[in-house]
């Protein structure tokens, strides 16, 4: 048996745009419900949600039944967490707010075994189909997509160096952390985070590195992918029911 291919990670590569859903509800029944609407990928995260390596396990079993690749946002740049998402399938990891050259090397290097990285080797977990992969050590690394994450406004200057960090795959902006940084806190849709992101995602994708983000404006989105954006969230699981139930109720109350 070999690896299967990882078809966001071959996307990045070539630049074909990717559709996201961040998936935050911490349950494999919720995540069923979205694996199967068409999105390229989903975000599992443990970042701000109440995931744990159980939970995250149960919902990338659901999506492997789908044409979602699931990534996994790790809590934080943890050697140790890095090895345990990884081993239970994670196709993908964000990294939350790396800093510079030095974290983001040292996120690679969680990723990566000896002797290019410190991974720990274990040749029977979900990740190998408990050893029946045959290929997995020599074929992970290029079909794991490596995402970091830049979220302050000191991460937006030295992005560019991050992003030359050899495994980097792709750099996403957090623009809610961003626009906190620049006293705008709760107003991450504000023009002047967008003033301050926009140059430095063009300038990276001029140097051929996958740019990303996380916003709920569907036309937004749209327009940042227009924008040369490779991989874009449209949209939070949390979010999509906070709105439905909103407007399911004051709907009803319309018609009373």
């Amino acid at each position: 048996m070999n690896l299967p291919a990882n078809p966001f990670a071959r996307a990045l590569k070539s630049r074909d745009k990717q559709i996201g859903l961040w998936i935050s509800l911490a349950s494999n029944i919720a995540a069923e419900v979205t694996a199967h609407a068409g999105f390229d990928w989903a975000l599992i995260d443990m970042e701000h949600s109440p995931n744990d390596y159980r939970s995250v396990l149960g919902q990338l079993q659901v999506f492997a039944g789908s044409q979602t690749t699931a990534l996994v946002r790790v809590e934080w740049n943890d050697t140790v967490a890095v090895k345990k998402l990884l081993d239970i399938g994670a196709q993908g990891l964000l990294f939350p707010m790396i800093q510079s050259v030095e974290e983001a090397r040292r996120a690679v290097a969680a990723t990566r075994y000896p002797p290019k990285g410190a991974r720990g080797v274990s040749g029977t977990t979900r990740a190998t189909r408990y050893g029946r992969v045959k290929d997995y050590l020599a074929r992970v690394e290029e079909e794991t997509a490596i995402l970091l994450q830049v979220e302050t406004q000191a991460a937006l200057d030295a992005a560019e160096d991050i992003a030359a960090v050899d495994g980097v795959d792709g750099i996403f902006f957090g623009p809610a952390d961003i626009g906190a940084d620049m006293g705008l806190l709760g107003n991450p849709m504000h023009p002047d985070i967008w003033a301050r992101i926009r140059p430095v995602a063009k300038a990276l994708m001029a140097r051929g590195m996958p740019v990303g983000t996380l916003v709920t404006d569907p036309g937004f989105a749209a327009e940042l992918m227009d924008e040369g954006f490779t991989f874009v969230a449209c949209g939070l699981d949390t979010g999509l029911l906070a709105r439905a139930s909103d407007k399911l109720l004051a709907d009803v109350k319309a018609h009373m």
